[in-house]
């Protein structure tokens, strides 16, 4: 049975939990990388090296998790609840298979995936338990990702934000009596961060389910857990598989670019790694209000109010850059004191320098880039900013970088050029898909979608 439609959600109202969010991972991110650094070096590189191994896995839950929610979205701004419910449980059986097999491949394979890496010898025996203690989380996060973006997409932002925030002070609380122990027990090294990191994880699980019964009147059922429901996995995966499929191309493009950095010398790569810090916390502005102009516009196409999405899109424009070139130049400004955190160098700082005020160039394409992309997939046009961000990523973002950066010399600002053009390149393609309406058949087909297919039984 439909209900009617809920309140239409507030673009700002649900971006700034979402990007509080984002800050809280990236800042115990930074915290768990200074917590095993004192354990020793090697702690700290296995640390990285087997963290890029669980990042690689948790892409995969994006396939389910990033259709969830923008079919939920639609669903609710239809007015069918039991539709959006439908897709929220569908998520739940397909994520937790997910991050099951998963859980397996690690702990079967720790050893060759630490080899694909071209792990050190002499990290094997720091980075191989660790990787196999931290896998068990991922059954957790599969799970995890689908509830929260279903919450996110009934717009329950700062109840998500509320539960991460308690999962990491829980984790956090824990890693420390378990890493260097306590009452005269040595603790358990680099594993008890891991082991801190399941039970945090494990916490957040059961605060989900918690809320799914308080806020969307949802009890999962044991059945939820394993049932895969192949009608409602394949309106998710429309949407899903090309948005977490942009998401492996760009990493792979970032690799690529890096071992091209790799090869400009330490110094190069040192300075790289160093600005990169910086620059995420510069992007978690665009992440959220694209996460949040996707809500949004969801909820808009699902009640057939194509110019209210319109006028969303613009509007997360507006406030992106506005937001955006502030921060960048601000930031710019103070660069060199940010970088003298990291090194003492005067040629890493000075470099340094030179790229944050390149980032003026970087920043704002990709705010365009990544409102629009969500605008767009939220109205069920999702492969062709897939489609055209590979061509843009491989022949734009590598291929500039590898003219610019090593071929002519350029160097660092080189490959920065080469970050900005790739953005400004898809950032105008989808910003001209956007202007001259070529979502609008895809929102339409969407519309007769929600408002036509009849509720399944659960």
């Amino acid at each position: 049975m439909s209900h009617a439609p809920l309140p239409r959600p507030q673009l700002l109202q649900i971006t700034w939990p979402i990007y509080s969010e984002q800050l809280l991972h990236l800042l115990v991110g930074v915290f768990g990388v200074w917590l095993v650094s004192r354990l020793s070096d090697d702690a700290a590189a296995a640390y990285g090296l087997s963290n890029q191994i669980m990042l690689t896995f948790m892409i995969t839950f994006r396939f389910v998790s990033v259709g969830a929610s923008v079919v939920v979205t639609q669903y609710i701004g239809a007015g069918d609840r039991d539709g959006a419910e439908q897709v929220a449980r569908a998520s739940l059986g397909a994520n937790a298979w997910m991050g099951i097999a998963s859980c397996v491949i690690i702990a079967l394979g720790a050893s060759s995936l630490l080899s694909l890496m071209n792990t050190p010898a002499s990290l094997l025996p720091t980075a191989k338990p660790y990787l196999i203690a931290v896998g068990v989380m991922l059954a957790f996060d599969a799970v995890n990702f689908s509830m929260g973006a279903v919450l996110r997409a009934h717009t329950y932002t700062r109840d998500t934000l509320r539960l991460i925030v308690v999962m990491y002070v829980i984790q956090l609380a824990l890693s420390l009596p378990l890493m260097f122990g306590f009452a005269g027990w040595g603790g358990l090294g680099m594993n008890g961060l891991a082991v801190a990191a399941v039970i945090g994880r494990a916490c957040s699980f059961f605060m989900h389910r918690r809320l799914w019964i308080e806020r969307l009147g949802i009890r999962a059922s044991f059945e939820d857990y394993w049932r895969i429901r192949p009608g409602r996995l394949r309106e998710m995966l429309h949407i899903g598989l090309p948005g977490a499929g942009e998401n492996v191309v760009y990493r792979v493009c970032f690799m690529i670019i890096l071992a091209m950095i790799a090869d400009m010398g330490p110094a190069a790569l040192a300075t790289h790694t160093y600005t990169m810090q910086i620059v995420h916390f510069l992007l978690l502005f665009a992440l959220a209000i694209g996460f949040g102009t996707e809500i949004v516009v969801g909820h808009r196409v699902g009640a057939g109010e194509f110019h209210g999405a319109d006028r969303q899109v613009r509007g997360g424009l507006l406030i992106g850059f506005c937001v955006c070139v502030t921060t960048v130049v601000a930031t710019a400004l103070v660069g060199p004191r940010l970088l003298g955190l990291f090194t003492r160098d005067p040629e890493v700082i000075a470099t340094g320098s030179t790229l944050l005020w390149l980032n003026l160039l970087v920043e704002p394409g990709r705010t365009l880039n990544l409102v629009v992309i969500n605008g767009l997939r939220a109205t069920g046009d999702a492969r062709f900013p897939v489609g055209f961000g590979v061509f843009s990523m491989f022949a734009v973002a590598v291929g500039l970088s590898w003219l610019l950066g090593v071929h002519l010399g350029w160097g660092l600002a080189g490959v920065w050029v080469a970050y900005g053009a790739d953005e400004w390149v898809r950032g105008l393609a989808m910003a001209a898909r956007w202007h001259y309406r070529g979502w609008v058949p895809h929102a339409r087909r969407t519309l007769r979608r929600v408002r036509l297919r009849q509720p399944r039984p659960a």
